[in-house]
């Protein structure tokens, strides 16, 4: 396919942006992990009930000189090998820099050692670029649990303090329920909106009139920082065999419920009154100095200017939307690889040079560099088809300086681009010069425009990142900096990792023509991170999340709303290995890493 026909003067396009965005290198993206198990292993023992799982999420450390770290636990969900747990853990993510997690599930046991149920490891950066942002493995204990990973909406904490008035009873004559209550926000599923649970309170034994402690739940999980958005107050009679009975719920807001402090609301149950909520307390901070301004932000009164979120299907956290709105949304990262074979390689033949194939199943440092960027990318792309180019080689006596590598069109996954680049030593071309990657970077623009207009015609989302592989500086840099600025409106950011030893300060025109709005490239040595791949990775990717989401931004397109699977639409995994990770569980409810817990990622290895 001549892709150069589709090229559009994108520097046509106009540009407004009222608030440029800036660009802040290494910005962690904040996610949070939330869990649920089915089915699994019963290990309370005979003639004890059903166990009561909790689960344990640490962060595995993959780098020397970094340390595991328990980043929290679930709440206990009583008498159920099904859980939901509504707890959900707050990470910082990198694109470029592994995060693994590893998940324990426990029985608790009150009296005695807690039990065993299972345990798995998820790669969050895999996990987020899954559809759905979803994935699930098989216990060796028995059971399957699945991790979801989503962007943490809105910033700060809700302090409600309620109490129960004159509930109806649902436990007969001679007793009394048990009250609880649960808190839920609303999300699109796969069959229509449904009610997640995302906080649930103590409960209050033999009494109609409950006085439950304050409930503190972040906005990032019950209202994305939306004070309109809909949450569900639901109280129900707490059962040991864990089936729980609804005593009344109603539908609210934090909007609203600023304006309830000293009133009351209505419970219902299929549409009779079931008793009333009077509500005392409804504090909000933010995330900052949280502990000194909770008392402060109590409302007494209706605010005066309450907050009105706009008319759109999809509305994002404060900040504007992020990397991982786009990619919950469904947005494909698609990529292309490009690699230099110019004379100044040397001959692939003789020892030393960059494309010399090393003796006993080694890899050159092209191969290393695209099994570790490309490694990385490949988690967000659904299909894993790759073009690769090469430029700077003569065939049939003319210079090309963007040609096919490999006999397909596209290499399938990661091995598939090394194929196809070994390929290309077997296929006529000589290698020779100069340095041009302007049609490659022309090319690739193309490409992704056409697959992002033809995403968005199915209603999806398609951008691209070009991996540029070269020993050396470009022939005609100020040519270069014009196709950069031309092609500044394309859904692409260009990565650019310079092979060898050779001289790379002439590079720094990429510097120059990355200013303001046409920040699309990026340009790394990979001898400056030749002894770590996740080094390498961490310095290549970090500013495209940033690119993408300006791209988004700028043309007015939106973050779909986040993909939706059930249960029965995610691959199960198979079970791994127990992990080898203890932990210690202290009498305060700490819990902390006693041993194990290392995966680290050493040379070229990822």
């Amino acid at each position: 396919v001549n892709y150069k026909k589709h090229i559009t003067n994108y520097s046509n396009y106009p540009i407004e942006l009222s608030n440029p965005i800036k660009l802040n290198k290494k910005q962690a993206m904040k996610l949070e992990i939330s869990l649920h198990a089915s089915n699994l292993k019963n290990v309370a023992g005979a003639l004890k009930g059903t166990s009561d799982p909790y689960a344990v999420i640490t962060h595995i450390a993959t780098t020397p000189g970094t340390a595991p770290k328990v980043l929290g636990k679930t709440e206990v969900i009583k008498n159920n090998v099904s859980p939901n747990w509504v707890k959900v853990i707050n990470v910082d993510y990198e694109l470029g820099t592994p995060f693994k997690v590893a998940i324990q599930i426990y029985d608790e046991v009150r009296k005695g050692s807690n039990k065993t149920m299972g345990s798995a490891t998820f790669d969050i950066g895999e996990v987020l670029g899954s559809r759905g942002s979803s994935k699930a493995r098989k216990l060796k204990k028995g059971g399957t649990i699945f991790c979801h990973v989503a962007k943490q909406r809105g910033s700060g904490l809700l302090r409600l303090g309620m109490k129960g008035i004159k509930l109806k009873n649902t436990e007969g004559f001679m007793r009394k329920s048990d009250p609880f209550f649960e808190l839920s926000n609303k999300r699109d599923g796969a069959g229509g909106q449904t009610w997640d649970n995302v906080h649930r309170s103590e409960v209050i034994k033999d009494n109609l009139n409950p006085d439950w402690k304050d409930a503190i739940v972040p906005l990032s999980i019950l209202n994305q920082g939306d004070m309109s958005k809909a949450i569900l107050i639901s109280v129900y009679d707490h059962e040991s065999s864990g089936q729980h009975v609804l005593m009344g719920s109603v539908q609210t807001s934090l909007q609203e419920l600023q304006g309830k402090v000293g009133s009351t609301l209505t419970l219902k149950k299929k549409s009779k009154t079931t008793g009333t909520l009077s509500i005392q307390k409804v504090g909000v901070s933010g995330v900052e100095d949280v502990t000194e301004r909770m008392a402060a932000a109590n409302v007494s009164a209706p605010a005066a200017a309450a907050y009105t979120p706009s008319p759109t299907a999809f509305v994002a956290a404060a900040g504007g939307p992020s990397f991982a709105d786009y990619i919950t949304g469904g947005c494909e990262l698609n990529v292309g690889v490009a690699i230099d074979f110019t004379g100044s390689n040397g001959d692939p033949r003789q020892a030393g040079t960059l494309h010399h194939l090393p003796p006993g199943g080694g890899f050159t440092d092209y191969e290393k560099a695209i099994k570790a960027i490309v490694g990385v990318l490949a988690k967000y792309d659904v299909d894993q088809k790759y073009p690769v180019w090469g430029f700077g080689a003569k065939y049939g006596g003319v210079v090309r300086h963007c040609f096919q590598c490999g006999s397909s069109e596209e290499a399938n996954g990661v091995q598939g681009i090394l194929d196809a680049y070994r390929q290309t030593f077997k296929s006529g071309l000589i290698m020779s010069g100069p340095t041009v990657f302007t049609e490659v970077l022309q090319t690739a623009a193309a490409k992704a425009t056409s697959a992002q207009e033809a995403a968005r015609a199915q209603g999806k989302q398609a951008y691209t990142v070009l991996l540029i592989l070269t020993d050396g500086s470009v022939t005609d840099p100020a040519a270069t900096a014009q196709i950069l600025k031309q092609i500044r409106n394309a859904p692409l950011s260009v990565v650019i990792v310079g092979v060898g030893n050779a001289d790379f300060s002439s590079m720094q025109f990429l510097d120059d023509a990355n200013t303001g709005d046409a920040d699309v490239a990026q340009f790394v040595a990979f001898n400056r991170h030749s002894r770590n791949s996740v080094e390498l990775t961490s310095e290549t990717l970090h500013e495209i999340p940033d690119q993408l989401v300006r791209y988004y931004q700028r043309n007015n397109i939106r973050a779909l709303p986040p993909v939706v699977r059930g249960d029965d639409e995610i691959v199960i995994e198979p079970e791994e290995e127990e992990i080898d990770l203890t932990l210690d569980f202290s009498d305060d409810g700490e819990i902390v890493v006693a041993a194990g817990g290392d995966d680290f990622v050493t040379g070229f290895t990822a």
